[in-house]
């Protein structure tokens, strides 16, 4: 990740960028998110539909990839270790959902009631 890190400081060093506003980079990121998400848009396919179709792969490929740089992007300028970052986060939601409530294959993913209950209970106590 840091080298990666790096390649993202480098590109915006380059362009004079290293100095962007978090809210602008902030707004790239969602702009960006409602593109890729206009790729889902009427339609609900499995992950496995969506492997098979090249053209879907690519577009949804290209989007991701822009959300991504524009986070790294974000991280880079507010000097924020990405690694670490992801590490604790993925900790803290290993945590709040453990894995034992969710391992049911016999409910579609997303639907889960234990989810819900998990949220909710987070947002009556003001946790993340």
């Amino acid at each position: 990740m840091k080298a990666f890190e790096g390649k993202i400081k480098e590109y915006l060093e380059e362009r004079g960028w290293e100095n962007l506003r978090p809210v602008d980079v902030a707004k790239s990121i969602m702009i960006e998110g409602a593109e890729l998400l206009e790729h889902f848009q009427w339609d609900n396919l499995t992950a496995d539909e969506i492997r098979a179709n090249e053209e879907k792969m690519l577009a949804i490929k290209k989007e991701l990839a822009d959300v991504m740089v524009y986070c790294f992007d974000m991280a880079v300028v507010l000097g924020l270790d990405v690694e670490t970052m992801l590490n604790e986060k993925l900790e803290k939601v290993k945590e709040k959902y453990p894995a034992h409530l969710f391992k049911d294959k016999t409910k579609e993913p997303g639907s889960e009631d234990a989810y819900w209950k998990i949220k909710n209970e987070y947002r009556r106590e003001g946790k993340n």
